[in-house]
């Protein structure tokens, strides 16, 4: 069949089997050339305006999982988050903020600093069944191996796959001694790819695909969610990605058993997210803060070897976050998002979960 060009301001028509032109389809090979386009840089007075906010939120005694926008007042800087915020969400789908000061200081001040910045994006979110709003990514010794385990706790490579909200964040505290590179490979252009060159496979993409929770499982909720990997709603495509939790799916005998074309359709999505022509690789240094657009990009990690000693292993602190100008989901999105609404959805929350921050 021949693809069309559907214009970004052609919201509204169907979707399906029409190629998008939008800033968030995009080629990784592209803006490997062009970092000045993607990542933002903190000047001195960047880090001053956010030393502040922090300092004036210690002397208030107000709690990091408390404080608010209002709570962490950022005069010019604010702004310009403001539009970084608006161009992971309705443009390109991702920034890179380098520079945040946070050498030498204690991590009490790099969680407040990184979660206050976070507030110009949107709301924290649960990331799990414990309640964690700010997440910490390091190496617990695990394997995913166990299907109650997740791959952010182990060393291994993460494959490429969404978070469970609008906007993933992560913090760069300490780097690996070697490896755990991150790789973002826009949603979009797979879809384009796949309609160009295997629209079959995009039919299959489109139909409901059954996801493992993981351990991790709402009141009332079975153990499963279902969310195809295509979501066409009210002129938007969104894409909802985990390939782990499709596979690790089928240990349930109730969900239905993955045919050759479904594994065909996973295996072909995978292999376009690894094409070096589409992903874009990059290093998160301390202080890195990146931000990614869970509907429209997915993203990976490498492997990596840690640190021996334990105050030099590798940590980055996360935030799942859902923007209070986010895009319409459909209401299959509810079954992992909690709900639907703008600026209220997004996270985990299971019978005896607490909201709070952990800092240990």
């Amino acid at each position: 069949m021949q693809a069309t060009i559907d214009p970004v301001h052609a919201r509204g028509q169907p979707t399906r089997h029409r190629l998008i032109d939008e800033p968030a389809a995009w080629l990784g090979r592209d803006l490997a050339k062009r970092p000045d386009l993607w990542i933002e840089r903190l000047s001195d007075d960047d880090n001053a305006e956010i030393a502040a906010a922090v300092a004036a939120t210690q002397v208030r005694g107000v709690p990091i999982e408390k404080i608010g926008r209002e709570d962490f007042p950022l005069p010019t800087l604010g702004s310009r988050l403001d539009a970084l915020r608006k161009e992971v969400v309705h443009g390109r789908g991702f920034v890179l903020l380098r520079g945040l000061a946070i050498a030498d200081r204690p991590i009490e001040y790099a969680a407040a600093a990184y979660w206050g910045v976070g507030t110009y994006f949107g709301r924290a979110r649960s990331q799990n069944s414990k309640g964690h709003l700010l997440g910490h990514v390091r190496s617990q010794g695990l394997s995913t191996a166990d299907p109650n385990v997740r791959s952010y706790q182990t060393t291994e490579r993460q494959t490429f796959h969404i978070d469970s909200c609008d906007i993933v964040g992560l913090l760069c505290v300490r780097p690996a001694k070697r490896g755990g590179e991150s790789k973002i490979a826009s949603s979009i252009s797979i879809y384009n790819r796949m309609v160009e060159e295997r629209p079959d496979l995009v039919d299959r993409l489109f139909l409901p695909m059954f996801n493992d929770r993981r351990g991790e499982v709402p009141v009332g909720a079975e153990p499963w969610f279902v969310i195809p990997v295509f979501n066409e709603y009210l002129g938007y495509l969104s894409v909802f990605y985990i390939r782990q939790y499709v596979m690790s799916a089928q240990r349930f005998p109730e969900v239905p058993r993955l045919s050759p074309a479904d594994v065909e359709a996973l295996d072909y999505f995978d292999r376009l997210c690894d094409d070096p022509a589409m992903r874009l690789d990059m290093t998160l240094e301390s202080g890195d803060m990146q931000f990614l657009h869970n509907h429209t990009v997915v993203h990976d990690r490498n492997a990596y070897e840690d640190w021996p000693e334990r105050e030099r292993k590798r940590h980055l602190l996360r935030l799942w976050i859902a923007a209070p100008d986010a895009r319409p989901l459909p209401a299959a999105y509810a079954q992992r998002f909690g709900s639907v609404t703008i600026g209220d959805r997004g996270g985990i929350l299971c019978k005896d979960t607490c909201l709070h921050v952990d800092l240990a």
